[in-house]
This record gives structure tokens, C-alpha cells and sequence, in this order.
């Protein structure tokens, strides 16, 4: 009985490579008093993940060289020494890239099967739909009738804060990067337009056509030269969530990251901008789980999985979420 898993090899200086990963094979753990043995289902993948690879100060600890990469995984209890779970119980919890981790019950969250398929609780329901709910409803506030922006409006949590400001009433425009993207936005989600940056010549004209009444929320994923035409577009008391910046994540040396200066247009249309993370929501996530759950159930909420399967192939999915190759939430199916 081996258990495999994946560690930080060597902290990447740009895009992570082979030879940043070290997969590793030792005996399987055995689990401690309260403690349960977790087989893994799902793994998660994530841009934030990026960050963490890297030793600069952030809102969370870096991972360590030489330790299994920590993130989301949906898992099924194989033994358990703790009386909250027992063999044969679906789990959620930060097991890492590995086949079989051990945790602190209390660490571990049971999966209601019936709920929703249990991957869900890596996506729409899991991090990243908690993370589209607050940063839209308690910084972008949308309105009846404003016009939301989405960039990265195709991935997980993109594709969820859009279909949250249609809830609101409001109008949705999204940007992705690919014909297949914009189709699914508008077609499948309901967007009311969508823009495929990859291919427009003028993003800026695009947009002012996109959103004739301008843009009133404007929940950022991406970044860079998208955003700096989003930003451009900005009516009086605008609303800016930031989110992520996936285009600079693999640019350590800030070279490409360049652009306007935003400053005098957040002045003149005294615009709010602020960033956010997850985990400054601990106290009030079963408020957003609830409303998640409840849109779901209703039919009001869509969600698209990307998986990939095979544990050997954990790395290229990581890889693929800078390349925008998913479509919804990206996840590694390994049991």
C-alpha cells in the first residue's frame, strides 16, 4: 500500500516547470487518535496556488520547498479514529496534492451526496463560488439595471459572479479567451454579452459597445491590459473587486505588468477599488454556502467542471489554468 504525492520541489522564478514539482512515493499514514485517513477523489487546482509557491510576503503562508503542495480535495474516509466520521464518508478538506492524507477530524467537512455531486464542493459551492459571492455581493453591491464586467468570466469563479449579478438584475458582460467561452457565457449563462480579449483588436472600443451605459462593477480576475480598459469604462461611484491577476502570476519580475495609471479616474469618479481574500469571510461563510445552495437547487446557478484524469497529470492541469484552458472549475480526478 503506497501513497504518492506531489511536493515543491524548487521554487519557480517564472512559469513553473518540471522541475518544480518532485512526485514521491512512501507508505500510506496511519491516523492518530481523532485523526481520519482520507483517500482522494478530486484535487484541486488554483491560481492562488502560484502565489504560494513563491517565498514573497503575502496574505497567506508560502508553501515549504520539499513538503506536499497543500489545496482543496474531495476525498472518501478509509479509516477513521475519530467518532465525527466513519469509513465510507465523502469529506472536503486541505489534504494537498497526494493519493492519501491524514487530518484532524475537525479539519474535514462530511458531504451531503444527495446535495450536489460531491466535486461541487471544490467549485460552485466550494472556495471558489464562496469567493464570487462575497467579493460581488459585499464589494461590487450590484444593482437592478447596473452593468457588471467579469474578467476571466469562463473560469470558476468568474463564470459564478456573473450568473450571481443576473440574480441581482443586473447586465453582464464578460470577457474570456476563447469563441467557446463567449458562446458559453451568453448561451449557457446567461450573460448579455461576452468579449473574447484573444481576439479583438480594440477591447476598449469593444467594450464601450458591450456596455453603451458604462460600467458600474467591474470584478477583476485577470488584471493587466484588460483591465486597464475595463478601468476606462468606469462610471461615478463605480465598484472594483479584486479578486486575482493571473496574467502577472508567472512575470516575478513586474515587467509586463505596466499600464495606466488608475489613480485620477478612481478621484474623478470617486470609484471604490479593493482587494479581497476568502478567508477575511471565515465567520459568514455559511451565509454565502446557503444562498450557493439555494440557487443551485433552484436551477438559477450552472456550473461547468474541467477534469482531467490521472494523479501524473496534477502538474499540467495547475499548468493549463495560465493558458485558460478550462471552462468552469479545473479539478484532477485520481480515485
Amino acid at each position: 500500500m503506497i501513497n504518492r504525492k506531489i511536493l515543491l520541489r524548487t521554487r519557480p522564478h517564472d512559469w513553473p516547470t518540471d522541475e518544480t514539482f518532485e512526485f514521491r512515493e512512501e507508505p500510506i499514514p496511519q491516523p492518530g487518535e481523532g485523526q481520519v485517513l482520507v483517500r482522494s477523489i478530486y484535487l484541486s487546482v488554483d491560481p492562488y496556488m502560484r502565489g504560494r509557491m513563491s517565498a514573497a510576503k503575502s496574505y497567506t503562508e508560502p508553501y515549504r520547498v520539499g513538503e506536499v503542495i497543500e489545496g482543496g480535495v474531495v476525498g472518501e474516509v478509509v479509516e477513521s479514529r475519530s467518532d465525527k466520521f466513519k469509513p465510507g464518508d465523502k469529506v472536503l478538506g486541505m489534504l494537498g496534492w497526494q493519493l492519501y492524507g491524514v487530518a484532524e477530524a475537525d479539519k474535514l467537512r462530511k458531504l451531503d451526496e444527495q446535495a450536489a455531486p460531491i466535486s461541487a464542493n471544490l467549485g460552485v459551492i466550494g472556495m471558489t463560488g464562496l469567493t464570487a459571492y462575497f467579493g460581488l455581493m459585499d464589494i461590487g453591491k450590484p444593482k437592478a439595471g447596473e452593468t457588471v464586467v467579469v474578467s476571466g468570466a469562463a473560469g470558476a469563479v468568474g463564470s459564478i459572479v456573473g450568473q450571481i449579478a443576473k440574480i441581482q438584475g443586473a447586465r453582464v458582460v464578460g470577457i474570456a479567451g476563447s469563441d467557446e467561452k463567449t458562446a458559453w457565457l451568453t448561451e449557457e449563462l446567461g450573460f448579455d454579452a461576452a468579449i473574447n480579449y484573444k481576439t479583438t483588436p480594440n477591447l476598449q472600443e469593444a467594450l464601450e459597445k458591450a456596455c453603451p451605459q458604462g460600467v458600474d462593477v467591474y470584478f477583476d480576475n485577470v488584471g493587466g491590459e484588460i483591465s486597464d480598459a475595463v478601468t476606462s469604462q468606469l462610471n461615478d461611484y463605480a465598484r472594483i473587486a479584486l479578486c486575482g491577476a493571473i496574467s502577472a502570476y508567472n512575470d516575478t519580475t513586474g515587467s509586463k505588468d505596466v499600464g495606466p495609471r488608475v489613480f485620477v479616474k478612481l478621484i474623478k469618479t470617486r470609484s471604490l477599488m479593493k482587494g479581497f481574500v476568502l478567508a477575511e469571510y471565515m465567520d459568514r461563510l455559511p451565509e454565502g454556502a446557503a444562498k450557493l445552495g439555494q440557487w443551485l437547487a433552484e436551477g438559477k446557478l450552472k456550473h461547468e467542471e474541467t477534469i482531467i484524469e490521472g494523479f501524473d497529470r496534477v502538474p499540467e492541469a495547475f499548468l493549463e489554468l495560465f493558458k485558460g484552458s478550462n471552462i468552469g472549475k479545473m479539478l484532477v480526478k485520481v480515485g
